[in-house]
């Protein structure tokens, strides 16, 4: 369905029992995000924060669960939109040998119009208000981590245009508050709008840029969603909410000005006008708690100027945080997964049967795919696929299975990776582009990646010597190799009992090539040398906690680097090692500053904490940052040198 304002979308949240409003004055700066986290790290509902210190109230959390999500893009579960994609395209593309058949086709011709975006007159509810003098520090900009920059836009609907054929692109991207009419604009290289950029550098012109903030909580999937750049991505919002995006023209971002009109959903809560001049020097930007759960660290980003801002009477502002998954942001990825796995199987790869993104993974890192396997190398085949497919460049390690597994369930998958992985066979390692946020490459945004080709095998791609070893019969003694090896604080055996061959190993690294050479020493004991998969991680981080190794290697290896392959021993057991550990410069003659992961401060606990009955926050709930102290380093945003 399509809803008029973000008012409309909180209404129906209350309605479903999906939200919860704080009347008391909660700052914006740090306690917000708080109290959020400790929601949305327990399955809680939305939060309208009501007195904010301004004028405007705050919604967090409203996309963060599954029901959620499914209201906000009007579905009752998320494989509908997926299903409604598939279906169009067939009747699109099937042949049609008669009149009867084609003239059957304008109904969904029909739909197709309705959902283009439209250009319509005079004023939108979005110009209600026009500030007399702009001033976005009037608006609840959230502080969001102890070692954040400053304030931060975090949902922002980012409208550009191409100037050289006036094509537009809707992006999400955050902007660092630096004064009333000042923010930064973090398009990462990769990006579109940071395409459009270079193009007016070129040209010596300013870029006029609109913020949308609010409205259908469509736009702000749609800014997200990993579209072809010439696809308006208010055609998707069309599509999804089944009814086609009024817009509006700009105050002053106008065709004399900038050369183009630049239009924006006349149904938005906040409209933020302004531009970006190729002219100026650029601003240091951040550091940010991002989605990673690591800090993004500062660096130079272009400058925005804000000429106007517009909003509704009724405006409410929407804010969300990122940090240790899972965050809100794990919904919006999850319909990406549901939803584009349709375009994916219709235009790359029929033989996609599934995909998941795992929210350890943070997106980019980790993604399972599952095939119908015909032919030996189709795992290759699909690994080259999707690596070369727009956004899945950026991933850092793929899984693809065969059968009929349910690759949701994470215990499945790692059996099947135990079954059907022979390391020194099915682990490919390459390098090509890296996601900007990825701390761990050697080299900024370029680093290595992994194929993991976890389908059944056929004749051909089985080696000889390969036997398999049931992990539930192996037995490791910890306690003589903790001794021996006095360096290893913890080893996870757990998941062996559970027929999955993978041990997590926490080190306190002390030399170079620490952990490489801890590895080829350690798989010649036994017991661990009948086991497939060695994952070392820092010895701050609990080795009997699955959940957060996993969240700490995917983000810390660069395969290319951290993967250690041996051929099979005389068990017919190949192994690999990976060194999931934090790189330094000391140890590892690790270059790149080092950030630090994400928790709350003390005095930000302590006062939430105090505060929370009389702000009726419901049933205590502790802080998760409890959980990751002790994970963290010494340091702020960058961690100390080790």
């Amino acid at each position: 369905m399509a809803y008029k304002s973000l008012a409309q979308f909180v209404a129906a949240l209350e309605a479903e029992g999906e939200l919860k409003r704080v009347k008391e004055f909660v700052d914006p700066r740090l306690q917000i995000t708080e109290i959020a986290d400790r929601y949305i790290k327990n399955e809680g509902p939305a939060l309208l924060f009501e007195n904010t210190g301004t004028g405007f109230p705050l919604l967090i959390n409203a996309l963060g669960s599954e029901k959620r999500m499914c209201m906000a893009l009007g579905v009752d579960k998320l494989d509908t939109i997926a299903e409604d994609i598939e279906a169009l395209f067939k009747t699109l593309t099937s042949p049609k040998q008669s009149l009867a058949d084609k003239v059957m086709m304008l109904p969904q011709l029909g739909k197709i119009a309705s959902w283009m975006p439209k250009t319509i007159s005079g004023k939108g509810a979005c110009q209600q208000v026009i500030m007399e003098e702009p001033d976005i520090t009037k608006i609840p900009v959230m502080t969001c981590w102890p070692s954040d920059g400053g304030p931060f836009i975090t949902l922002p609907v980012i409208n550009t245009l191409d100037p050289e054929n006036g094509i537009r692109n809707v992006g999400m991207y955050r902007m660092q508050v630096f004064g009333p009419t000042l923010t930064g604009m973090h398009w990462h290289k990769h990006k579109v709008s940071a395409g459009h950029f270079k193009k007016y550098q070129e040209m010596g012109k300013k870029m006029p840029v609109a913020v949308v903030l609010g409205g259908d909580p469509v736009y702000t999937y749609a800014a997200t969603a990993p579209l072809p750049p010439n696809v308006d991505e208010y055609m998707l919002a069309g599509f999804l909410r089944k009814k086609k995006v009024e817009l509006v023209k700009c105050i002053t971002l106008t065709k004399e000005r900038f050369g183009y009109d630049i239009h924006v959903p006349a149904d938005a809560d906040f409209v933020i006008e302004g531009y970006v001049d190729p002219a100026d020097e650029l601003i240091w930007e951040g550091p940010f708690g991002d989605h990673t759960g690591y800090y993004s660290l500062a660096d130079w980003y272009p400058k925005f100027h804000i000429t106007c801002i517009t909003h509704r009477k009724d405006a409410i502002y929407p804010s969300t945080i990122v940090g240790i998954p899972p965050q809100e942001d794990a919904w919006i990825g999850k319909a990406t997964e549901r939803i584009f796995i349709a375009p994916i199987k219709m235009t790359m790869l029929p033989e996609m049967v599934d995909m998941e993104l795992p929210i350890e993974g943070v997106f980019h890192n980790l993604t399972i795919a599952r095939i119908e396997k015909e032919f030996a190398g189709h795992g290759q085949k699909v690994m080259n696929a999707m690596w070369g497919a727009g956004q899945m460049m950026f991933n850092k390690m793929l899984v693809v299975t065969s059968g009929d597994t349910d690759i949701h369930h994470y215990g499945n998958v790692a059996r099947l990776l135990s079954k059907h992985v022979d390391p020194i066979q099915d682990i490919y390692l390459s390098q090509g582009p890296a996601d900007v946020l990825d701390h761990s490459c050697s080299k900024f945004a370029f680093g290595g990646k992994m194929f993991l080709d976890a389908t059944e095998k056929v004749e051909e791609e089985i080696a000889e010597e390969a036997q398999f070893v049931l992990p539930s019969t192996i037995t490791v003694h910890t306690e003589s190799i903790q001794q021996q090896f006095p360096e290893i604080h913890g080893i996870n055996t757990a998941l062996l009992q559970q027929d999955i061959s993978v041990l997590f190993v926490a080190v306190k690294k002390d030399r170079k090539q620490h952990i490489r050479q801890l590895h080829q020493e350690l798989i010649l004991q036994e017991g661990i040398d009948k086991v497939k998969f060695i994952v070392y991680v820092d010895h701050t981080v609990p080795a009997e906690d699955v959940a957060s190794c996993v969240w700490h290697f995917a983000n810390n290896i660069d395969p290319k680097r951290d993967v250690f392959l041996t051929p099979h021993n005389e068990h017919g057991v190949s192994q690999v090692g990976i060194d999931g550990s934090r790189k330094s410069l000391k140890w590892d003659n690790f270059k790149r500053p080092w950030p630090n992961i994400i928790v709350m401060d003390d005095t930000t606990i302590e006062t939430v904490d105090a505060q929370w009955e009389r702000w009726n926050l419901g049933p205590f709930i502790p802080s998760p940052s409890h959980r990751y102290k002790g994970q963290a380093w010494k340091g702020g945003a960058v961690a100390e040198e080790a």
